[in-house]
């Protein structure tokens, strides 16, 4: 696989009550996914899934996350949550802005996804952006198979927000890249950094002719 498909062991179950994400963009992705579903009792399961350990591994790729999940009915089924990738105006407006912000890029080295950012561009889904499929016969959207993946996503997230940027159509490697070359100081349009750096300096001016100024 390359890093712009990678995949992720399976969870192991969780016990305990209280939201299913710790991180404000995990929360996000949990609220986004409920606020578009269409049946609450198969959130309730979907839940009770993910909670349960009953999801395969995930696989994450520009606009595609995917997953099998385990059902005491029948199954395993193939879940999968599609998302838009940024279009390239988007792009360009989120790294202006995280390179012209140095506490941005330190924030998103550090795993931490500044708010700033996602609310710039549409980083975390929607109200119908997040776009569930599954090949159960269950109609739902999402249906429990679909939900356990968008909740065990939103532990992916929690961990590393780098994540939601693949979804979203770039990789870690390259959105840093990019970072880098926006804030790596410029020498001269049109010359390279070996030419600049093969350059002579003019010699400095003799002290002896420089006659200060009189006020």
């Amino acid at each position: 696989m390359t890093d712009r498909v990678r995949g992720f062991p399976a969870f192991p179950g969780r016990s305990g009550r209280g939201p299913f994400a710790r991180t404000w963009w995990g929360r996000a992705w949990v609220q986004a996914m409920e606020d578009t579903a269409l049946d609450l009792r198969q959130l309730r399961r979907g839940r009770q899934y993910a909670a349960a350990g009953l999801v395969g591994p995930i696989t994450v790729s520009p606009g595609r996350i995917s997953a099998t999940a385990e059902d005491a009915d029948d199954g395993p089924f193939h879940a999968v949550l599609h998302l838009a990738e940024l279009s390239t105006t988007d792009w360009e407006l989120l790294l202006d802005r995280a390179a012209d912000h140095a506490g941005h890029l330190a924030a998103l080295l550090d795993r931490h996804l500044p708010p700033e950012l996602a609310d710039l561009v549409p980083l975390l889904p929607g109200i119908g952006d997040l776009d569930p499929d599954c090949d159960c016969p269950g109609w739902e959207l999402p249906c429990r198979h679909a939900a356990a993946l968008s909740f065990q996503v939103a532990w992916l997230l929690d961990a590393d927000p780098f994540l939601l940027l693949l979804a979203r159509g770039r990789t870690e490697a390259e959105v840093l890249d990019d970072l880098g070359r926006r804030t790596a100081p410029r020498v001269s349009v049109g010359v390279s950094a070996a030419e600049a750096y093969a350059r002579e300096l003019p010699p400095l001016p003799d002290p002896a002719a420089f006659t200060p100024r009189r006020r």
